[in-house]
């Protein structure tokens, strides 16, 4: 599998590591339950069957974080871009 990092081109799956679905939203930190959101947030992860958005680190390349949209089925990939901090838009 290849992966085309808007920053580095196009490279071997090999330089990046997948970090997960990038579809959960970060639980609020003062909410009277935040202890068992956040709990679920880190452990119960859905094992989607198809297409998502995951978070990939190129770790042995410019080191960016990018959002790949992937099917978890085919492993096709999509679309690539330069994940970005939610609240601010700014590349993580």
């Amino acid at each position: 599998m290849r992966i085309n990092c808007p920053f580095c081109g196009d490279r071997d799956l090999g330089e990046f590591h997948c970090h997960g679905s990038a579809s959960p939203g970060r639980p609020d930190s003062r909410s009277a339950d935040a202890i068992a959101q956040f709990a679920d947030y880190v452990y119960l992860r859905d094992n989607i069957a198809g297409a998502h958005d995951e978070f990939w680190y190129h770790g042995f390349g410019c080191r960016a974080w990018l959002r790949v949209s992937r099917n978890t089925m085919t492993h096709e990939i999509t679309g690539v871009r330069a994940a970005a901090c939610e609240e601010t838009g700014t590349p993580r």
